[in-house]
């Protein structure tokens, strides 16, 4: 007997206690996952976030999702039970007027209605709350850092600290930074999970992103966008450290070599990178990096 025929012989309730332990398997899998997510062991960066910024973001996809599961998983449900309640064989009482019932047409039409209520308002709160260019709610001065997209690494400069750093970016723990983001290169996608959302690196154009880490530690930052053949390599790191430790290590970056236009016209041939630190001399890099791409236009 072929596996149709058995399914075709499944009696009704069986079939319907069937599709809701396989319902119910889900969600406790579903939630065995996220236990096993929040309990540290293991790292999910996109759920294990470290700033104020990457938290926010967190919150929003976890609401997206259970929002999206009180949709889906009634709809599945139903979708299996009643494709094999009314399969053709069965018995069952023909109800044709339900498609004129006022009970049924309020909630099948407003559900989704206050659904879809419900995201408008998310979404609109959150694009304001959550915009890329809004800055930190910290009254203290922010770190700027210009990143500069590559073709293949990142470069960071510090113009302030007089400091250039590649494919490593250091930052005071709990601090806020305001990072203004182009690219020498390719369009790509500026990208650190747990502490921030990603934002795109174009030619000839700035970008604005704010972020902080409220702990110290390491952090994997990364190229989003597909860039050429070693985008995939194009990882950079992120190192939270305290206020006196950041001091440190701006002094030790000085006593790399000078990092002029001509270290920088090297640096940007296509190629990997070694994360190195320099002494910057030259703080006109970022905006010569953008005017480039101007052709004559200021």
């Amino acid at each position: 007997m072929s596996m149709l025929d058995k399914l075709s012989r499944l009696k009704v309730p069986e079939l319907s206690r069937r599709a809701f332990a396989a319902i119910c398997a889900l969600t406790a899998l579903a939630l065995l996952i996220a236990l096993w997510l929040a309990s540290g062991q293991h790292t999910f960066d996109l759920f294990q976030t470290r700033g104020q910024i990457a938290n926010r973001e967190r919150t929003l996809l976890i609401f997206s999702m259970l929002l999206a599961a009180l949709v889906l998983v009634p709809v599945y449900y139903m979708l299996y039970t009643f494709a094999w309640r009314y399969k053709t064989g069965h018995d069952h009482k023909y109800s044709p007027n339900w498609d004129t019932d006022k009970k049924y047409e309020t909630i099948w039409w407003g559900i989704p209605i206050a659904i879809i209520t419900v995201l408008a308002a998310v979404t609109w709160v959150t694009s304001h709350s959550l915009d890329p260019y809004k800055p930190l709610n910290d009254d203290r001065q922010h770190l700027k850092v210009q990143v500069i997209a590559l073709q293949y690494k990142w470069l960071f400069l510090y113009p302030d600290q007089e400091v250039a750093s590649v494919n490593k970016l250091v930052i005071p723990n709990k601090w806020p930074i305001e990072l203004d983001i182009t690219s020498d290169a390719p369009m790509n996608s500026f990208w650190v999970p747990q502490l921030s959302g990603q934002i795109y690196a174009m030619p000839g154009m700035s970008t604005k992103l704010h972020l902080d880490a409220q702990q110290r530690g390491t952090f994997k930052g990364m190229s989003s966008n597909i860039s050429g053949a070693d985008f995939s390599k194009m990882n950079f790191t992120v190192e939270s450290v305290g206020i006196e430790d950041f001091k440190t290590w701006v002094t030790n970056a000085k006593q790399g070599g000078h990092f002029t236009a001509d270290s920088y016209t090297k640096l940007a041939k296509p190629g990997g990178a070694q994360p190195v630190t320099y002494h910057l001399h030259d703080k006109s890099i970022y905006d010569n990096a953008i005017m480039k791409y101007m052709g004559g236009h200021q």
